[in-house]
């Protein structure tokens, strides 16, 4: 059997070389263009975001994949799908009428306990689809909602009746301390001097605990502590 001449090897090689290249930069450029967008998860985007990040994603796979065009033919297009993705946000936070033809509007599919079925025809969002997302809220019964609305991201929101809904500590006029935001400061063995700051605490403070409980950050599987300096600490299993 004849192998393949060096030549050909050589070039087998290039081709992969340019594509490892080509895939390292247009995920650099995605991530970035994703970061200059917004903070949203993908359950959250508005409709031109999503819109924007499938056009991303299809720009992309063809750069990919037709690796005899020059890259430049594909960030171009990315880059001016970013710029306009930004500047439509812009316009849109001036102008609420503008908002209001791209992104819509709040629907209001349940008002006062009754469910509004023209809107949800408007919607064509069946009712079992209804329920689910009311499930997905902690409400099982139609009795206990006095308002849902479905928002211009598609998420749905929910006021519960007020006798249906539940009773808080205030409610109560029972006085609770504010132990503050409680973060995550060691996760499998792995120190978080963010999540250190965001509770207003630091390496020194937290060496100070794991010395007093006689561990080290090594053998601990999950650390959290708030801003009153109180922790939770896991240790590793010994069987991990």
């Amino acid at each position: 059997m004849n192998k393949p001449s060096k030549g050909v090897q050589n070039k087998h090689g290039d081709k992969m070389f340019i594509a490892i290249i080509r895939t390292a930069l247009l995920y650099s450029v995605i991530l970035a263009a994703v970061r200059l967008m917004g903070k949203r998860q993908i359950s959250d985007l508005q409709t031109s975001e999503l819109v924007v990040t499938m056009l991303l994603s299809d720009i992309a796979s063809i750069a990919l994949e037709n690796t005899s065009k020059p890259l430049l033919s594909g960030l171009v297009p990315m880059t001016v799908l970013v710029i306009c993705e930004i500047l439509l946000s812009a316009v849109m936070i001036k102008s609420p009428l503008f908002r209001k033809i791209v992104c819509g509007r709040p629907i209001v599919v349940i008002s006062k306990g009754k469910i509004v079925q023209s809107e949800l025809k408007r919607l064509r969002m069946s009712i079992d689809e209804l329920w689910e997302e009311l499930r997905s809220k902690d409400v099982f019964s139609l009795d206990d909602v006095m308002y849902a609305i479905v928002e211009t991201n598609g998420t749905l929101s929910v006021l519960k009746k007020p006798e249906k809904d539940s009773v808080t500590n205030g409610d109560m006029n029972i006085k609770t301390e504010n132990k503050g935001l409680e973060t995550l400061v060691i996760s499998d063995g792995s120190i978080s001097e963010f999540s250190l700051r965001l509770c207003g605490s630091d390496k020194k403070k937290l060496f100070d605990i794991l010395k007093k409980e006689k561990t080290d950050v090594k053998d601990i599987f999950v650390m959290t502590m708030n801003e009153k300096g109180d922790y939770t600490l896991i240790k590793r299993s010994e069987t991990l």
